[in-house]
C-alpha cells in the first residue's frame, strides 16, 4: 500500500495534517502506520537537527522504520521535516522497490510562498506588510512561567522594513519590539500560530529555525520523487482527500529499475545460436545482392521476411548493425524468440538501412 511523505519546516502544521489524513483513511477501514521523529527517538528532541551526525542517524532510523512497514496492505505516513531532496529520493526508491505508489504533502506557513507576504486576520494591519516573530518566551506578563509548562508567548509583530511608513505610524507593539533583533520570520497569522503549537514542551530555537530555513530544499513537482505533490498553505485550507486517495490508490506504482529485475531464463547456448543465425543472414544477404538490382526484394533462406535492395551494402556496415542487434538482444534473452531471430534481424536491418 502507498507511502505518504510529509514535508515542511517546523510549525507548519505537518503533524496535524498527518493526523487528519490518518483519521480519514482509518475511517475507511484501512490500516495506517504513522512514523515520526518521536516514534523513532522515543521522545521529541529538536536538538537533533542541530547536530549533523545525530540528524544523519535519525534519517537512517526513519528510513528503516518506513521500510519495515511498507507492504501491499498498509498505508505508511512519514511525518518529519524531510527537507533534503536526497532523502526524499531514497524514500521514492523504497516505494519503487516495494512496488507501491507514493505522494508528497508539502505544508507551508501562510505567506511562505509569496515574496512579500501579508499577515491576515487584523483589520488594522490589513494593508501593512508585517512578519510574525515566533520565539518561546520565558515569562508571560512579567511573571516567570512554571517549569515544565512548555507555554509559548502570543505572537509579537516586528516592523517590516520597506513599508514606507514613519515610526509615528507604527503601532506601539511594533515600536517596543523594534529594539530587539528580528527573530526568524514565521510569516503566519496569530490564529495559525495558536493551532500549530507543538503538543510537547520541546521547541526549536530561533537560530535552529533559521538554519533549517536556509538549508531547506523545497519539493519540485518536476522531479519524479516529488510527484504527485500536494501543497497546503496553513491549516485553514482543506485537505484534498479526494486527490490524495486518487494518487495513492488509483495511480500505478513507480516502475522498478531494469537492472534490479531478474533476467528471463535463457538456454546456455542462446548467445551461440544468436551469433550463428545472424552470421548466416549476413552471408546470405551478401550473396543475394550480387545479382540484385535496386528495387528488388531479397529473399533469404530460413526467413519469411523480405529486404528491399536499394544500394550495395558493405560487410563493414552490416557487421556494425549485427553487433548492435546482438547487444540489444543479449539484454532481453528469451528462448521463445529463437525461431524468429532470423526474421527479427532482417527487420532490424530493413529499419536501420532505410
Amino acid at each position: 500500500m502507498p507511502l505518504v511523505v510529509f514535508c515542511g519546516l517546523p510549525y507548519s502544521g505537518k503533524s496535524r495534517r498527518a493526523e487528519e489524513l490518518r483519521g480519514a483513511l482509518a475511517a475507511e477501514g484501512r490500516v495506517v502506520h504513522v512514523v515520526d521523529d518521536a516514534a523513532v527517538l522515543g521522545a521529541e528532541d529538536t536538538t537533533v537537527y542541530g547536530d549533523s551526525v545525530r540528524e544523519k542517524a535519525l534519517r537512517g532510523a526513519l528510513r528503516a522504520a518506513v521500510e519495515r512497514r511498507l507492504s501491499r496492505h498498509d498505508v505508511v505516513i512519514l511525518d518529519s521535516l524531510n527537507y533534503i531532496k536526497g532523502f526524499r529520493y531514497e524514500l521514492y526508491c523504497l516505494a519503487r522497490a516495494a512496488r507501491t505508489p507514493l505522494c508528497l504533502v508539502y505544508c507551508v506557513r501562510p505567506g511562505g510562498l509569496s515574496e512579500e507576504p501579508r499577515v491576515a486576520g487584523s483589520e488594522e494591519n490589513r494593508n501593512r506588510n508585517v512578519s510574525v516573530s515566533w520565539r518561546p518566551r520565558a515569562e508571560e506578563g512579567g511573571r516567570p512561567l512554571e517549569a515544565g509548562t512548555g507555554a509559548f508567548r502570543e505572537p509579537r509583530l516586528v516592523d517590516s522594513i520597506g513599508n514606507g511608513r514613519t515610526q509615528a505610524d507604527v503601532p506601539k507593539e511594533l515600536v517596543q519590539e523594534e529594539t530587539r533583533a528580528p527573530d526568524f520570520p514565521a510569516l503566519m497569522t496569530p490564529e495559525f500560530e495558536k493551532s500549530a503549537k507543538p503538543v510537547s514542551g520541546d521547541f526549536y530555537t530561533p537560530e535552529l529555525l533559521e538554519a533549517l530555513a536556509l538549508r531547506f530544499e523545497a519539493p519540485d513537482s518536476r522531479n519524479r520523487w516529488d510527484r504527485p505533490l500536494f501543497t497546503l498553505v496553513g491549516l485553514e485550507e482543506p485537505l484534498p482527500l479526494a486527490e490524495i486517495r486518487a494518487a495513492l490508490f488509483e495511480n500505478r506504482a513507480p516502475p522498478p529499475h531494469q537492472s534490479t529485475q531478474s533476467q528471463p531464463l535463457a538456454s546456455g547456448n542462446f548467445l551461440h545460436q544468436l551469433d550463428q543465425i545472424t552470421s548466416q543472414v549476413l552471408a546470405g544477404l551478401m550473396e543475394a545482392q550480387k545479382s540484385a538490382v535496386p528495387g528488388d526484394l531479397l529473399k533469404l533462406p530460413g526467413t519469411t521476411e523480405h529486404l528491399r535492395f536499394t544500394r550495395p551494402l558493405t560487410m563493414a556496415e552490416l557487421s556494425r548493425l549485427r553487433r548492435q542487434f546482438i547487444s540489444y538482444t543479449k539484454m532481453h534473452p528469451n528462448n521463445e524468440n529463437l525461431p524468429q531471430l532470423a526474421n527479427m534481424f532482417l527487420q532490424y536491418l530493413s529499419q536501420s538501412l532505410h
